[in-house]
């Protein structure tokens, strides 16, 4: 046998074949029921998928570095095995302990500076201004330029690229930034990274901005012109769609509201005088990865492509047309309990992330819903990436998703469903119109109640949380930063004592009356000891026109079944045990086993100790242990063939010693079944369609859990 005639003996199937082998095997079953998909894109995903998917989608022979870009931005000659930037937040709140840990983390392998600012920063405000968990909340707190130099003592900005999401009024955070390399005699010109400004973000995270947007886009024109003559490697627009997938929508809606933001930029940007070639190149895009693997390559292949279609129509030259795309893994699907299940979880995003063509990527530490990350996990979270580069060596490959069929298929399908949705968003006067009349917020509502139902019924699994708990874990202890304001505000007091005022005021005018001067004024005043609440006040002082909105509600997969685990753990505190089930297993093992299996991990999900080492021959015997146990629940566990035999002398025995005790089927008995049963003092039952967290609530509320 050789390569010429391997195989050839064995006929190939046709689909229709195949198709008829599989019902075959389903014996009966549906087909469509059994072996379809459905996603919450609205996408029906088949079970095996073949070249002729394919043949009718446009784009599947393009190389990598030709629009639109779908299979990467970068041609193969500028490949070369160039790997993505290893972007990793760094969370810390002063400066001193953020510039120990980015020295740290930048000679094992981080290859671009993360930083993460307080809330007081990111909205402009000194610590005298801002409420005391606004300040170092999270993130660095920075007010004046020194706190920057002593943030990157040891860094050199000129090599090493930077990611700093600026918030919603760009220029402080900018202007600071461009000031420690003024002062330290650096090349602006070799700033390379992004400080982004994103003004919709901030709108749709806290639900209002204390100026206008057109604030907002005027700081934003001054940035980006400034930066395209001074330092042109630098990007300062960012579009973030963390918000959408932490809110809970899906990858249509992170895709569709997103680009439909950068439209809002462009749009604002051209009215402004800005050309599509100065706009799109300084911007930067932002997507959350989440758990589904093929989706989320899908989700940035889309993305790539949609976008440079959007830029082409505004005439954007052909490299203006590429994005540039940042990644975090996913904040939704991380769990505070079973904590280490998140590194595989971290691992897997990352995975899609690298696959899917991302340009930066920040690994979530696998403590990241807990505390912030320490030095170990954010030595793992950093090396999850150095190992899927070095050691899977996915930078060498150019798009190694592409031809598969499958993946092929889902981005096209994926890019349909999403420029149907933006399409919708643009009739409707584009992104921000529709969130004034609160039409994302509702979409993305109605998506996160469908995914939390099927958390609920344990439809969709979130392992350790609400399936396969860990029932002798220790919770891990909660932490967070150091409380630093009245520290902040003695720091704000030595700096200002130390300055004059004059020496900045005119500066600080200039920044407010000339706009087109705005940032090298900005930068002026910071050298000279402006802070960054000086420079947000000098720019918004005459705008006081808040706009307001509703905000998108952020949360995670685990915060239901998590609250369960917390009410049981405070019962613990104060009773000194745990919430008790009694499991009744009644006959042969082989007719129990698999219900009490069923109802133990039922239970443990919602910090239940779950008492079921005694078998039962009889119902007598069952009733009088279990009213010995001081469990407030006790669950049936028996064959179909013997409940009507066996449930109604016990549940009559358990109600009859404790009137309280709450008495459940494990199992569906049929209707008239399950009414006779609840006759005699049967409570409810239990099976794999039931609302786990919901009964799991009631049940903690009428057994005195949650007083």
């Amino acid at each position: 046998m050789n390569k010429e005639t391997l195989f050839k003996e064995f006929s190939v199937p046709t689909y229709e074949q195949w198709r008829a082998a599989a019902e075959k095997s389903l014996k009966g079953a549906s087909f469509d029921a059994k072996l379809l998909t459905k996603t919450y894109e609205g996408i029906t995903l088949q079970p095996i998928y073949r070249k002729e998917d394919i043949e009718k989608i446009p784009l599947t022979d393009d190389m990598p570095g030709a629009a639109p870009y779908v299979r990467g931005t970068r041609s193969l000659a500028e490949q070369g095995g160039r790997s993505w930037q290893v972007c990793q937040e760094i969370l810390a709140n002063t400066a001193e302990a953020f510039n120990q840990a980015a020295l740290h983390d930048l000679a094992r392998g981080q290859t671009m500076l993360n930083v993460v600012l307080d809330r007081a920063s990111v909205h402009g405000l000194d610590p005298d201004e801002a409420a005391p968990d606004e300040v170092g909340d999270k993130g660095l707190s920075l007010f004046c330029r020194e706190d920057v130099d002593t943030a990157f003592q040891g860094i050199n900005l000129e090599e090493v690229p930077i990611f700093l999401q600026s918030g919603a009024l760009g220029v402080p955070v900018l202007s600071m930034i461009i000031a420690h390399l003024e002062a330290n005699g650096r090349d602006i010109g070799k700033l390379r990274g992004c400080i982004g400004q994103d003004p919709v973000a901030t709108l749709l995270t806290e639900g209002r901005l204390p100026f206008s947007l057109a604030t907002a886009f005027e700081a934003m024109l001054q940035t980006t012109r400034w930066v395209s003559m001074n330092a042109p490697e630098l990007k300062t627009i960012l579009v973030s769609a963390e918000p959408y997938h932490n809110g809970g929508g899906n990858a249509v809606t992170e895709l569709a509201f997103s680009l439909a933001a950068g439209v809002e930029y462009i749009q604002a940007l051209l009215e402004r005088g800005l050309s599509i070639d100065e706009i799109a190149p300084r911007m930067q895009f932002v997507y959350a990865i989440g758990s589904d693997v093929f989706m989320e390559i899908a989700k940035l292949r889309a993305a790539k492509m949609l976008w440079s279609s959007i830029v082409a129509s505004y005439g954007g030259s052909p490299d203006s047309q590429k994005m540039t795309i940042h990644a975090r893994t996913s904040a939704w699907t991380k769990t505070v309990l079973d904590p280490n299940v998140n590194l595989l979880r971290s691992t897997t995003e990352a995975f899609s992330a690298v696959l899917g063509g991302v340009d930066s990527l920040h690994v979530s530490a696998f403590d990241e819903a807990i505390r912030p990350a320490n030095e170990f996990s954010r030595r793992i979270a950093r090396n999850t990436q150095i190992i899927l580069e070095q050691e899977a060596h996915l930078a060498k490959v150019a798009d190694p998703a592409g031809g598969s069929w499958y993946v092929e298929w889902l981005t096209d399908a994926l890019a349909e469903k999403a420029w149907e949705l933006f399409l919708q968003t643009e009739k409707q006067g584009g992104l921000l119109s529709s969130l004034e009349a609160n039409i994302p917020q509702q979409v993305i509502e109605q998506i996160a109640a469908n995914k939390a139902e099927n958390i609920a019924k344990r439809k969709a699994r979130v392992v350790g949380t609400n399936m396969y708990a860990n029932v002798s874990e220790q919770p891990a202890q909660h932490e967070t930063l150091p409380e630093i304001h009245q520290e902040r505000i003695a720091a704000l007091g030595t700096h200002r004592a130390s300055k004059e005022d004059s020496s900045f005021t005119l500066a600080l005018q200039q920044a407010a009356v000339e706009a087109d001067h705005q940032v090298g004024a900005a930068v002026q005043a910071a050298l000279v000891g402006a802070t960054i609440g000086d420079i947000t006040k000098a720019l918004t002082q005459s705008d006081l026109k808040e706009m307001t909105l509703k905000p998108l509600r952020l949360h995670r997969a685990a915060d239901a079944f998590e609250s369960l685990r917390k009410n049981s753990d405070a019962y613990l505190e104060k009773t000194g045990s745990r919430p008790a089930v009694f499991l009744a297993n009644l006959g042969p093992v082989s007719k129990h086993k698999a219900r009490a299996d069923f109802a133990a991990e039922f239970f443990a999900v919602g910090g239940f100790e779950v008492l079921r080492e005694h078998q039962f021959a009889s119902a007598e015997e069952a009733a009088q242990v279990a009213s010995a146990s001081g469990a407030a629940i006790t669950v049936i566990c028996a064959g179909d063939a013997t409940y009507p035999e066996l449930v109604p002398p016990l549940a009559r025995a358990l109600k009859h010693a404790n009137p309280q005790m709450v008495v459940l089927v494990a199992g569906l008995p049929e209707p008239e079944l399950l009414a006779s049963f609840q006759a005699v003092g049967v409570d409810d039952c239990i099976h794999v369609r039931t609302n786990c967290y919901q009964m799991l609530r009631q049940l903690q509320e009428r057994t005195g859990v949650i007083s």
